[in-house]
């Protein structure tokens, strides 16, 4: 049996390390997604998409939804806790202006 991933954390109430689970690992796919998501997010659409057919061989609207997937997958919080900060913080103010 696989075990889960644990990342330890500091309890803010008294300092002492606490184990969170993050859930299972990426898988290699995932990771890329997360490395071109990083590599992309400042790029306009045309560069951006042509970027994403090249280096992943997909489709960018594939692309888009494994990336939107990750943003409630806690080990990619735990892989890149700021990129998928801005990526959570920019799909809830489109959520809330378009919803």
């Amino acid at each position: 049996m696989k075990e889960t991933p644990v990342a330890e954390h500091t309890d803010p109430s008294n300092g002492e390390p606490q184990q969170a689970r993050v859930g299972p690992p990426l898988t290699e796919l995932e990771r890329s997604v997360l490395e071109i998501a990083e590599l992309t997010t400042p790029m306009r659409p045309g560069p951006r998409e042509r970027h994403i057919r090249e280096q992943l061989d997909m489709s960018p609207t594939r692309y888009f939804q494994l990336l939107n997937a990750l943003l409630d997958k806690p080990a990619a919080r735990e892989a890149k806790p700021v990129l998928m900060r801005i990526l959570a913080e920019r799909r809830q103010r489109n959520r809330d202006r378009y919803w």
